[in-house]
C-alpha cells in the first residue's frame, strides 16, 4: 500500500510540479541555435540564471534541435524559487573531443539546487573516442564525467530523460535527499567502460522508477551513505546489473540501509544482483536490503556477494573486509545462469555475513541444477531453492 501511494504521488506531482503560475524562458531567447554547432552554453546559463533569480516558479524550455553545450556547466543555487522545471524537447551534445570537461568532474551538474524537475529529451556525450582511449594501451586517458549530477540537492525529479555516449556515470546521484527518476533511458554500448547508468550516493530518500538501462558496467551501483532506497521495473541488459558497492574502501565509510528493489529483468548481464566489498578494515555496513521478483535471462552471475572485489585482479588489499553484511533478503527470483555457480557468497571471515534469506528462486544453467557456493554466510531459506542452499555448507 505505501508503494502504490508513492507512486500515485510521484505521478501527480510530475503532472503538475507547481501550484502556482511559472514564467517561462526559452533558451532560443537567450542565444541558443538549435543546429548541433554552434556552443550554446551561455545561452542556457543566462535562461538558468532568469529562472534561478525569480522570486515564482519558473520554466526553462528547451525546443527541438540540436543544441552544442561545448564545456562542462554548472546550474547552481541557491535560487529565490524552489520550483523550476525544465523542458526538453530537443538534444544537448557534447564535443566529439572528449578532452571538453578539462578538469571538470561533470558535463551537466546542478549544484545546491531544490525543487528543480527535468521533463523529456536527450542527452549525448558523444564519448566513443573515449572508450577506446581507454580500451587500448594508451596510459593518459582521462577519467572522463558523468553526463547529468546531482549535488548537495534536494526534492529533484526527472521524467522520460534519455542519455547516450556517457563518459562516465549517465547519471550521479551525491550527497541529495528526496530525489525521484522515472523512465529513463540510460543507453552505452555494452563494451563502454565505467558507463554506470544511475549511480547513487551519501543520498536518503531516492525513487527510480521504470528506467531502461543499456551500458557497459553497472546499471545501478549504490554507493556509501545510501539509505531509503526504491527501485521498481527495471530493464538491464547488457550490462553488469544492478550493485550495492564497492564498499569498504575508507575505514569511517557510512553504510547501506534500507533499499528495495523490485520487479527487475536482465538480459544477458555480467551480474544480477551483486553486492561487493573490498578486502580490507571499515566501518562500513549492507543492512535492510530486499531484492524481489526478478527475471534472470543468461545472466553470469545471477547472485552474489564478493567481498574480496578486486576488478584488476592485481594489486588489490588482502585483508578480510570490514563490511558487515546482514538483513539481506532474495525473494521470487528465478531465470537462467550463464555459468555454473548461480549464486555465490563469499562473505567476510571477520564479519560474516548473517541473515540472508533466499525465498522462491529458481535459476537453471543450460536445462540443469546449476551450484551455491558459500564462504562466511549464514541464513535461510523458504519455498522451492534451486539451487539448494549453501549455508550449511560454508566453505
Amino acid at each position: 500500500m505505501a508503494a502504490k501511494t508513492l507512486i500515485v504521488l510521484l505521478t501527480l506531482y510530475m503532472l503538475n510540479p507547481t501550484s502556482a503560475k511559472s514564467t517561462t524562458f526559452n533558451v532560443v531567447d537567450f542565444g541558443a541555435t538549435p543546429d548541433g554547432v554552434t556552443d550554446s552554453t551561455e545561452a542556457f546559463l543566462s535562461a538558468w540564471s532568469k529562472a534561478c533569480g525569480s522570486p515564482k516558479p519558473a520554466g526553462i524550455h528547451v525546443p527541438k534541435g540540436e543544441f552544442l553545450l561545448g564545456r562542462a556547466v554548472a546550474f547552481s543555487g541557491q535560487c529565490a524559487n524552489n520550483a523550476i522545471s525544465i523542458t526538453l524537447r530537443g538534444t544537448l551534445l557534447a564535443p566529439s573531443d572528449y578532452r571538453f570537461v578539462e578538469d571538470a568532474d561533470h558535463w551537466l551538474t546542478f549544484d545546491q539546487v531544490s525543487g528543480v524537475s527535468i521533463h523529456g529529451g536527450t542527452l549525448d556525450a558523444r564519448a566513443s573516442s573515449l572508450w577506446n582511449c581507454k580500451t587500448s594501451t594508451n596510459s593518459k586517458c582521462p577519467v572522463g564525467a558523468p553526463s547529468l549530477r546531482f549535488r548537495s540537492s534536494d526534492h529533484v525529479v526527472v521524467t522520460g530523460l534519455t542519455s547516450l555516449n556517457s563518459q562516465l556515470f549517465h547519471i550521479l546521484v551525491d550527497e541529495c535527499h528526496n530525489v525521484k527518476l522515472h523512465g529513463v533511458k540510460l543507453m552505452a554500448d555494452g563494451n563502454s567502460p565505467n558507463t554506470d547508468g544511475i549511480h547513487v550516493q551519501f543520498s536518503t530518500d531516492v525513487t527510480i522508477l521504470k528506467p531502461r538501462i543499456r551500458t557497459g558496467d553497472d546499471c545501478i551501483s549504490i554507493g556509501p551513505g545510501s539509505k531509503n532506497l526504491w527501485i521498481e521495473d527495471v530493464a538491464c541488459g547488457p550490462g553488469h546489473g544492478i550493485s550495492i558497492g564497492s564498499l569498504g574502501w575508507s575505514l569511517d565509510e557510512p553504510g547501506v540501509k534500507n533499499v528495495t528493489v523490485l520487479k527487475t529483468t536482465f538480459s544477458k548481464t555480467l551480474n544480477g544482483f551483486r553486492i561487493k566489498t573490498w578486502g580490507r578494515p571499515s566501518d562500513g555496513f549492507v543492512n535492510d536490503v530486499h531484492f524481489e521478483h526478478a527475471s534472470m535471462n543468461d545472466v553470469l552471475n545471477p547472485i552474489v556477494i564478493d567481498q574480496s572485489y578486486c576488478p584488476s585482479y592485481s594489486g588489490c588489499p588482502t585483508q578480510a573486509s570490514g563490511v558487515k553484511i546482514s538483513d539481506v533478503s532474495y525473494k521470487d527470483v528465478h531465470g537462467t545462469s550463464a555459468s555454473p555457480v548461480a549464486v555465490k557468497f563469499d562473505c567476510s571471515s571477520e564479519k560474516p555475513c548473517e541473515r540472508i534469506t533466499l525465498e522462491d528462486v529458481k535459476l537453471t544453467y543450460k536445462n540443469q541444477t546449476p551450484q551455491a557456493l558459500c564462504k562466511h554466510a549464514g541464513g535461510t531459506t523458504t519455498g522451492t531453492v534451486q539451487p539448494r542452499s549453501c549455508f550449511g555448507n560454508n566453505n
